[in-house]
């Protein structure tokens, strides 16, 4: 008698699931802040109305439903592929991107208070943002100290390693510095209001000592090594990142100063986001002129879509804050035309970043283990 072999029972749903998150890596956070800045970029544009509110208030709800999504996707990949988990955090090419899982939550968290606002109403945009700007600041506090011990102590990259990548974890402090003051009217009078705004000023300090540290390395492997692999070339954009938000930081800070900080303090720093914004915004133009160089050079190289195209987003997104944070200090009209052409540019490469992500959603690539490149993003 011929006993017929019983198929293999197909693995449980939760577990196909899971599956599919193994090579589900931090850098996917990247996506949700692109997204979230499209909406509080447009809020911040000169003229009211130069983007209909409700379309501003629907990007905002698709970066809240991605970090939901993905927030889920991640924790899976946690419970269910810790040896992935811990293999990207001993990686000197992924363990940065940790540092976007802050920024997406603050960046959401900061969008519920702008963008989303009309959605929510007043008191739950205030207690989205308190939740989302508390965890977004507690994991970024801790990426910056964790992810530069890890590449000191246990990555031990060489120099021709640096990449734009390494900055994130610094620069996420940034972003709870140049968001953190809106929270600050919805606080008690008084020494409340005044720690929180001097927290987002240190905060922006120590972002802005470490960030410059880590760029002279990045910078120098850029000139001495060469182009950056075709994949990575639009990590050229993350620098833009530090330099727009620290802009932006400054100007929000010295907005909330008045009545919170005393006199002369509040004036000081006033004259202070001037004084430091202008020239580092300089910069920021030479380095997008930089970067773009790169991407046409890579792109004729053969350079095709990566999940680092989203680093031509956000980064792109906190140049447009601070450009009108200057118009708003200043007076001067160029930086409101400044503001509208960056942000003409970020709607433009989120379409291209989230067009090239669905497509490689569908087919299962983006999603599939790394391949044998130096890249690092998967």
């Amino acid at each position: 008698m011929v006993i017929a072999a019983r198929p293999a029972p197909s693995p449980a749903p939760s577990l196909r699931r899971a599956a599919r998150v193994r090579h589900l890596g931090p850098n996917w956070y990247a996506a949700v802040m692109g997204t979230a800045v499209v909406g509080s970029a447009g809020v911040a544009l000169p003229g009211r109305g130069a983007v209909p509110s409700g379309v501003l208030a629907g990007v905002w709800a698709l970066s809240l439903i991605a970090l939901t999504a993905l927030l889920t996707a991640r924790t899976l990949h946690w419970v269910h592929h810790r040896d992935q988990a811990r293999a990207h955090l001993l990686d000197p090419a992924m363990a940065p991107f940790y540092g976007c899982l802050s920024m997406a939550l603050l960046a959401v968290g900061a969008g519920a208070m702008t963008a989303g606002l009309p959605l929510l109403g007043t008191g739950a945009a205030v207690a989205l943002d308190t939740v989302l700007f508390s965890a977004g600041t507690a994991v970024g506090l801790t990426a910056a100290v964790a992810v530069p011990y890890l590449m000191a102590v246990r990555h031990r990259a060489e120099p021709v390693a640096a990449t734009p990548v390494w900055l994130l974890p610094l620069v996420a402090p940034m972003v709870s510095a140049a968001l953190g003051p809106l929270l600050v009217p919805h606080l008690p009078a008084g020494q409340p209001r005044e720690t929180l705004l001097l927290a987002c000023f240190a905060m922006f300090g120590l972002s802005l000592i470490m960030t410059l540290l880590m760029l002279g390395l990045v910078f120098a492997r850029l000139v001495t090594r060469g182009p950056l692999p075709l994949a990575l070339t639009p990590t050229l954009f993350l620098v833009l990142g530090p330099l727009g938000q620290s802009t932006t930081a400054l100007a929000k800070i010295a907005d909330a100063a008045p009545g919170v900080v005393p006199a002369p303090y509040d004036r000081g720093l006033g004259v202070l986001a001037v004084l430091y914004g202008v020239p580092v915004m300089g910069f920021a133009l030479l380095w997008l002129a930089l970067s773009v160089t790169h991407v046409v050079r890579a792109r004729r190289h053969g350079m095709g879509f990566a999940m680092t195209w989203w680093a031509f987003t956000f980064p792109v997104g906190t140049c447009v804050t601070g450009a009108a944070a200057l118009a708003r200090h200043t007076g001067l009209g160029c930086y409101d035309a400044l503001a509208v052409a960056l942000y003409t540019v970020l709607v433009g490469a989120w379409l291209a970043a989230a067009t090239g992500t669905v497509r490689g959603l569908l087919s299962g690539e983006l999603l599939a283990g790394p391949r044998p490149a130096p890249s690092a993003l998967r």
